[in-house]
């Protein structure tokens, strides 16, 4: 059986061929290990959190070093400050990364990420990490109302794919509408405005490309001919304008 870890690099080859547009790979502490850091440097820079445990290295000052044993050594911000410190580690491939120690404010005590992009600002690394809860949130509102794990019982790759990407859809159309309620009673100004054309724009733009990639892979497969393919394109994005309109946003 083929491991989770072993389709990082796969994964992020699909992604990327899809003209999905990223500087970055976000991982957990499960993933941030340096093996599959390695993995997924060569096709992207990787911002994740790094366990607290002797049995993973970094070399630090010449050092074969611990998470733990760098942050003893490295010199602290005082006060309340959110970053404590940062150390510049080189990996066992050879490549060079950032370690940011930041406060647990829960536990009064201090949680490590790493950045394989060591130009990065320490308060950019925690700011694009944090944007992982939005993910989490996702897969917690796909999983418990949208039926993403239970959804389909097909153990094929295809009817997995397909059962993922309408799961997808309907959260996109859940997305926008909850944008249009969020503002609704409210007085509309224009930061308000400017905020739903914010959101929901790349919530369409995702919209019209799952529906363009469904309908790419049947015709592919030969289950759909090319000329009805191209009306059924052109509908997609007929109907993605006139969406875009109603919903009052410009998407590309």
């Amino acid at each position: 059986m083929t491991k989770a870890t072993d389709l990082i690099t796969p994964m992020i080859e699909r992604a990327l061929r899809a003209g999905i547009n990223t500087k970055y790979v976000l991982m957990d502490s499960g993933f941030g290990v340096p093996s599959l850091i390695a993995k997924a440097r060569k096709h992207l820079d990787v911002i994740c959190m790094v366990k607290r445990t002797p049995k993973i290295h970094y070399i630090f000052e010449g050092q074969e070093l611990n998470a733990i044993q760098i942050y003893r050594k490295i010199r602290k911000r005082r006060g309340k400050a959110k970053v404590l410190a940062n150390a510049q580690v080189q990996m066992k491939d050879g490549g060079t990364a950032k370690l940011v120690f930041v406060r647990n404010r829960s536990k009064k005590d201090w949680l490590a990420l790493l950045c394989t992009d060591k130009n990065l600002p320490d308060e950019e690394i925690v700011r694009i990490y944090g944007r992982r809860w939005d993910i989490e949130v996702f897969f917690r509102t796909a999983k418990q109302h949208l039926e993403l794990e239970k959804g389909c019982q097909s153990s094929d790759f295809d009817a997995l794919i397909a059962h993922t990407s309408i799961v997808m859809v309907r959260y996109i159309f859940l997305s926008i509408e909850n944008v249009g309620q969020t503002i609704q009673g409210l007085r509309v100004s224009y930061s308000i405005t400017s905020a739903r054309k914010l959101w929901t724009a790349p919530l369409i733009e995702a919209l019209g490309r799952i529906l363009g990639e469904i309908v790419e892979n049947l015709h592919k497969i030969k289950a759909v001919p090319a000329n009805i393919r191209n009306k059924i394109l052109a509908m997609i994005q007929e109907n993605m304008d006139s969406f875009a309109s109603e919903k009052n946003v410009y998407c590309q």
